[in-house]
C-alpha cells in the first residue's frame, strides 16, 4: 500500500529535524564576548605576540588598547598604528555569523555523558563560490545543564583545493567557551587555528595561531554598536 504523499513529507521533515539540545545551544550562542564585559586578548603566532585590552564601556572606536607587543610595552608609533588599524576594522561592518553555516539537520551524536553531548555535522557554504565548506566537518560540544556551547571545532576531512594552485593538507579551528554561572555568562576562552598547505607547489601556507581571553570584568553599561541602536 502506498502511503499518502503528505505523510511521507511529514516523516521526511521529522527525520531531518535537528536535535533540540543543539538547536537551543546554537540559538543562544555568541562567538565573541557579550556586551558589557572587558577582557584581555593575547595572540601568539609565528614567534610574535600581542596583548590587547578591550574596554567594553568605551565608544566603539576607542574600545581597544595595545598593552604589549612581543613581551614588551609598545612604542608610541606602534600604539598609534595599532589604533588606526583597529579604527579601520570597526568601520568594516558586521562579520557573518559562524552558526549560519552549521547544517543542523545533518547533526549526529558522537558522544554523550551526563554533562556533555558531542555532535558532528556538516558545514554549509557561506557564499556561492565557497569551495571550502564541503571539506569541513563541525564538532560541537554542548554543556547540557545550561544548554550552552562549550567547544566548536572545524576540521578538514582530507586534502582539498579551495582555489587554483592552492592545496590544503590540514585545516582546523577550535573555539572553547566557559559554562555560564550566576551573574556570569558563557565567555570565550581560546581560539586555535592550524593550517598545513602549499600554494603553487613552492610557497608554504603552514600557520598556527593561538588566541586566549582572560581577566574578564563586568563594566558599566556598554555603548552598543551602531547596528543595534
Amino acid at each position: 500500500m502506498r502511503l499518502p504523499v503528505v505523510f511521507l513529507a511529514f516523516a521526511s521533515s521529522a527525520l531531518a529535524a535537528p536535535p533540540p539540545l543543539l538547536t537551543a545551544a546554537v540559538e543562544k550562542f555568541r562567538a565573541d564576548a557579550p556586551i558589557g564585559w572587558a577582557f584581555n586578548q593575547t595572540t601568539a603566532a609565528e614567534g610574535k605576540s600581542t596583548v590587547e585590552h578591550c574596554a567594553a564601556d568605551k565608544p566603539e572606536f576607542d574600545r581597544w588598547t595595545l598593552i604589549q607587543k612581543d613581551g614588551r610595552a609598545p612604542t608610541a608609533d606602534e600604539a598609534r598604528d595599532y589604533g588606526e588599524i583597529r579604527s579601520r576594522r570597526s568601520r568594516g561592518g558586521t562579520a557573518p555569523k559562524l552558526t549560519d553555516q552549521f547544517d543542523l539537520p545533518s547533526a549526529e551524536v558522537a558522544a554523550d555523558t551526563p554533562e556533555r553531548t558531542t555532535f558532528r555535522l556538516k558545514m554549509k557554504p557561506g557564499e556561492a563560490d565557497d569551495r571550502t565548506a564541503a571539506f569541513l566537518r563541525v564538532t560541537i560540544v554542548v554543556h547540557k545543564p545550561t544548554a550552552t556551547i562549550a567547544e566548536i571545532e572545524l576540521a578538514s576531512t582530507g586534502e582539498f583545493s579551495p582555489t587554483l594552485g592552492v592545496k590544503i593538507a590540514e585545516m582546523k579551528t577550535a573555539l572553547t567557551y566557559s559554562a555560564p554561572s550566576e551573574g556570569r555568562p558563557s565567555l570565550p576562552q581560546a581560539v586555535t587555528t592550524h593550517v598545513r598547505g602549499r600554494a603553487f607547489f613552492f610557497k608554504s601556507l603552514d600557520a598556527d595561531m593561538t588566541v586566549t581571553f582572560s581577566d574578564y570584568e563586568r563594566v558599566g553599561k556598554a555603548i552598543p554598536p551602531p547596528s543595534s541602536r
